[in-house]
């Protein structure tokens, strides 16, 4: 799609949907008001006629609306203006996602977007128009490769003008790009993670790591194969790939647009291209969607394919831990007991709980890169889900500050985090006879204990763990991956560079 922020007639303006707002009780904005005027009132007429309130999300499509140059004009509301005619951020959130939505079955391809008239409670043009690019980007990604015949799609748009007056301009502009660079990202992260394991298997994650750095100067790619992690020490990760015949993988991404000198921040990702439980074997009733289990391998590539897009100045490691976890002969049983790449043993308990297996000896690996932040991304625990259900990412971090700015960063993009316990009264919950640790606390404070057990091999770095297993996908009707969370994260990393 093709973004522009630029100043219009709202009559004279060709499209074949020209968008506008109004609020709760009549009050119209400033391109509605002219629209009226130029039409001889018949709009506010129409609007009574249909009940129109201008609720938020409320939206109301006409046809050859007389006056305008344009073919459609759809009416958006507000919800109600604050004292000082601003609406909140959230109202103006639901008004771009139910503009969109209203649109679907429409043949529109080029549109104009009067929103940047609209005074959004805390926030500048700039955020307004990122909305906008974001939510048609994310809105427009279907996924019917493996369809023999894919769904008919009317709304396919083009060419998106979002209006503004002359000082708005480059501030709208900005907006457009990274709302449409992070909608990228997060689109690449929903493709990979719906992708079947029987395609995205660990060897096409680093081709697709491969892929994402061909032809980029400021992204390499090196890929660790079982003989190496072998050598490094890794059998905790080893461990977990054992039953499969497809061989682990660790992906590195170095992403460079900073200076040589300066300390990266690091990005690891859960990378369970499909989890059956191994030998501690799962139920079969929705087995399927644990094809999931990437989707925290998923968010990093489509973080750095944001990077890629926005040329953030700053550098970057993304480090992918991959594997399948399969049962067999070869299978690590209940009770095995693994070395990690830290030295520290660990008694198998289950072998389900195999995430946080892979991501301890990637954490290990990371600390060669004397990141100045770690962040690890993993769909980890169900215990997550029944804590926090589908709304927010459990967050965890050893440094009060950087729990702060990603709790900052997943409110600012609308991906938010919770900040969960890390006390060391749980740690004990890991305690076993026989190794260093075992790799289940029991059923108590799932979410927290494997955290716990995470934080043992990240004590030399700043970092944070994101338990993504209630975010990362939905199920039901709209089963699919959600592409959370590139949009926190790259808030996160647009943020470090004032810091």
């Amino acid at each position: 799609m093709q973004y522009t922020a630029k100043v219009v007639d709202v009559i004279k303006q060709r499209s074949q949907c020209l968008i506008v707002a109004c609020y709760e009780g009549g009050a119209l904005s400033p391109s509605a008001s002219a629209i009226s005027a130029a039409d001889a009132r018949n709009l506010e007429q129409l609007l009574k006629r249909e009940n129109f309130q201008g609720k938020a999300g409320q939206t109301l499509l006409l046809l050859n609306t007389q006056g305008i140059a344009a073919e459609r004009l759809l009416l958006v509301g507000l919800g109600p203006q604050m004292q000082d005619g601003s609406v909140t951020a959230d109202n103006f959130r639901k008004a771009v996602e139910k503009s969109t939505e209203a649109l679907k079955a429409t043949p529109c391809s080029n549109l104009v977007i009067c929103f940047g008239e609209v005074s959004v409670s805390g926030k500048d043009v700039a955020w307004q128009a990122r909305q906008v690019a974001e939510a048609l980007e994310t809105a427009s990604y279907r996924f019917d490769r493996f369809k023999s015949k894919p769904a008919e799609v009317s709304f396919v748009p083009e060419k998106i003008i979002f209006a503004v007056d002359k000082k708005q301009v480059n501030a709208a502009n900005q907006g457009l790009h990274l709302g449409k660079s992070i909608a990228t990202g997060v689109n690449l992260a929903r493709e990979l993670g719906n992708l079947p394991g029987n395609i995205c298997t660990p060897t096409y994650l680093a081709s697709e790591a491969k892929r994402l750095a061909r032809g980029q100067t400021a992204l390499s790619v090196k890929v660790l194969e079982e003989k190496q992690m072998k050598e490094l020490g890794m059998g905790s990760l080893l461990s977990v790939s054992a039953g499969s015949d497809q061989p682990a993988k660790l992906i590195v991404l170095e992403y460079t647009g900073g200076a040589k000198k300066e300390a990266p921040i690091a990005l690891v990702g859960k990378g369970i291209t499909f989890d059956t439980g191994g030998i501690s074997l799962k139920p079969g009733a929705g087995m399927d969607e644990m094809k999931f289990d990437m989707c925290g391998a998923a968010s990093v590539l489509g973080t750095m394919q944001t990077l890629l897009e926005l040329k953030l100045p700053i550098n970057v490691v993304g480090v992918i831990a991959a594997s399948e976890n399969m049962p067999n002969g070869r299978a690590t049983k209940p009770g095995d007991i693994v070395t990690s790449m830290s030295g520290q043993t660990i008694e198998i308990l289950n072998t389900d709980a195999e995430g946080r297996l892979v991501l301890c000896d990637a954490l290990t690996y990371t600390e060669r890169f004397s990141p100045k932040a770690v962040i690890d991304v993993a769909t980890l625990t169900g215990a997550c889900v029944i804590a926090l259900g589908g709304h927010a990412s459990g967050l965890y971090s050893n440094r009060e500050d950087l729990a702060e700015a990603l709790l900052k960063a997943g409110e600012e993009a609308y991906d938010r985090a919770w900040q969960m316990p890390l006390w060391d009264d749980y740690q004990k919950q890991l305690d076993s006879n026989f190794a260093d640790m075992a790799n289940i606390g029991g059923r108590e404070g799932g979410s927290i204990t494997a955290a716990c057990f995470l934080s043992r091999f990240a004590k030399n770095f700043p970092w944070a763990h994101l338990d993504i297993a209630g975010t990362a996908w939905e199920s039901g009707g709209a089963k699919g991956a959600t592409g959370r969370p590139v949009s926190l994260l790259v808030q996160y990393l647009v943020n470090s560079q004032a810091s």
